[in-house]
């Protein structure tokens, strides 16, 4: 399938085509296990129209979001800008910490 001629579907077949690709991946998956299936290349086809169908989907959903005036797009920017906090055990340990310690008699 091209990406084309998904793009002119309605989000409800999309989402049944997606769950009808996931069922045939499925399907693939397991006649390959049990040496049924002929053409191996079958699974990665319909994974990659699986991918191009959600990928679709999202751009809609996101789409949607973006027109309602929601913002989800940049809180994830937002996210991915904020700075990283330093780990517990990711840290050194200072040189008192590492010092032996004396024994008192």
């Amino acid at each position: 399938m091209k990406a084309k001629d998904l793009r002119e579907r309605s989000n409800e077949d999309l989402k049944e085509l997606e769950k009808s690709l996931a069922k045939d991946t499925f399907t693939a998956r397991f006649k390959n296990f049990t040496n049924r299936l002929d053409d191996t290349s079958t699974i990665n086809k319909t994974k990659r129209d699986l991918a191009r169908v959600k990928t679709l989907l999202r751009q809609a959903e996101l789409n949607t979001a973006a027109k309602a005036g929601e913002g989800a797009a940049p809180k994830a920017e937002a996210k991915a800008a904020a700075p990283k906090a330093a780990s517990k055990t990711g840290a050194k340990k200072t040189a008192a910490a590492k010092a032996p310690k004396s024994e008192a008699k």
